[in-house]
């Protein structure tokens, strides 16, 4: 198994670092549709500051290439593409069913193909495999087979990387299943799990972020009610998490590759089982109204402060989805923003960890470079990048007019130093 050249299959996020770490011990194959991005990568950089330069140096049996035919001397498939919603928040499987193509194309007797990219339970076998048995002409089970293993990458985490994270590992037989899970057992320290089926390890992965998606509505809906009580939530919170068992969970907006994605996985398996879930999708209308919630409450704020808000100008900071991380897949700034801009207000926004261009692609926004000191009406604190942490809110509130509004959106600084903040 281990001469076996390996494919990886999607070099963003997450199968950059496994193309990498499979790359310092055996031949793998780095595939990726994005010309742009594969020759990114053969320069030694990565743009989502993911993997650095050395660590790409070090990769020494990896090799990089968006020609399909490249594939056809791979006998292990990792796919690891985006699995999105659209618009009405339904799954879309487009990139996975594509790439499923792609190695279907050059699937041999005996490959192993594994999945990696989040689904709902049955998705594997029930839509991934019918395209690799079509395309390739070869029987599942018989001439190839599957493994699913959900990927744990938390984008921006220098502490939780790959190798120091529990793989959770899966094989469509049980020879299958030893297999896969020796292979992630030759690069990840922290040790695998092997789940009982592909099914099983489908369903844990999506439920991890389900359930944080969860504690943080909770957390989300509480801000709102104390808001109305006039009380501090982060006082509350910071108060009752001086007992043992309490949860550390923050309010604030919910964006994402994952947690405000895979729930919509989960229910829409579920309705398609006639189970209409209500606790999941309530946590889902709470979060994805979280928004509007900001925008609403810094405009009556600057009400309150007798600010003329049709034609007032605000400077965001922060459009990524989290802090210190370049990643703007389903940001909820841009919520925020577009609220604002409803109600008359000029927004910039100022992130120095986002690419420009992409911003601008993906939600229409043109990002400002150094915002101009006593510009604003009112700046909001989006997102917690250590760069406006280091600042401090002094500086921060220099951006502003005598008078201007400052809103902690991530309650990062004491509360003192902010108008507003969840």
């Amino acid at each position: 198994m281990s001469d076996d050249i390996l494919a990886v299959i999607g070099l963003g996020y997450v199968g950059l670092p496994l193309a990498v770490e499979f790359g310092k011990h055996r031949p793998v194959i780095g595939f990726d549709i994005r010309d742009d991005r594969i020759k990114e990568l053969r320069t030694g950089k990565d743009h989502t500051r993911e993997v650095e330069p050395d660590e790409l140096a070090a990769a020494q049996h990896l090799v990089f290439t968006s020609d399909p035919q490249d594939l056809r001397e791979a006998r292990i498939f990792i796919i690891t593409v985006p699995t999105p919603v659209d618009a009405h928040k339904r799954p879309d499987l487009t990139p996975l069913l594509k790439a499923s193509e792609t190695v279907g194309r050059a699937l041999k007797r005996g490959d192993i193909v594994i999945y990696e990219s989040t689904v709902y339970p049955g998705a594997t076998e029930e839509d991934c495999v019918p395209v690799l048995e079509r395309v390739s002409g070869l029987n599942f089970n018989e001439d190839f087979f599957c493994g699913y293993s959900p990927e744990r990458i938390n984008p921006g985490d220098k502490a939780h990387r790959l190798t120091t994270i529990t793989k959770v590992t899966s094989g469509s037989t049980p020879e299958t299943a030893e297999t896969v899970d020796r292979l992630y057992s030759s690069i990840v320290s922290a040790g695998t799990h092997k789940a009982e089926s592909i099914r099983v390890a489908e369903a844990a992965k999506v439920i991890e972020n389900t359930q944080r998606d969860l504690n943080i509505a909770l957390v989300n809906e509480l801000a709102i009610i104390f808001n109305r009580m006039g009380i501090d939530t982060e006082a509350v919170l910071k108060a009752a998490g001086t007992k043992w068992n309490f949860l550390p969970f923050r309010p604030g907006l919910v964006g994402g590759h994952c947690i405000g994605v895979d729930p919509y996985y989960l229910t829409h398996k579920a309705e398609a089982l006639g189970y209409h879930p209500q606790v999941i999708l309530a946590g889902r209308r709470i979060n994805d109204g979280m928004g509007a919630f900001v925008a609403g409450q810094m405009v009556k704020a600057m009400l309150r402060c007798r600010i003329q808000v049709d034609g007032a100008r605000v400077l965001v900071l922060g459009l990524t989805f989290k802090e210190n991380c370049p990643d703007l897949r389903n940001t909820r700034v841009v919520d925020v923003v577009k609220e604002l801009r409803d109600y008359g207000v000029q927004v910039d926004v100022h992130d120095p960890w986002a690419d420009a261009k992409e911003a601008l692609h993906e939600y229409g926004l043109d990002l400002i470079g150094t915002p101009e000191a006593g510009a604003y009406d009112g700046i909001v604190l989006a997102v917690a990048h250590d760069t406006f942490r280091t600042a401090g809110p002094a500086a921060l509130r220099r951006y502003g007019r005598d008078g201007a509004l400052f809103c902690d959106l991530k309650s990062v600084f004491a509360r003192d130093a902010s108008d507003l903040r969840l």
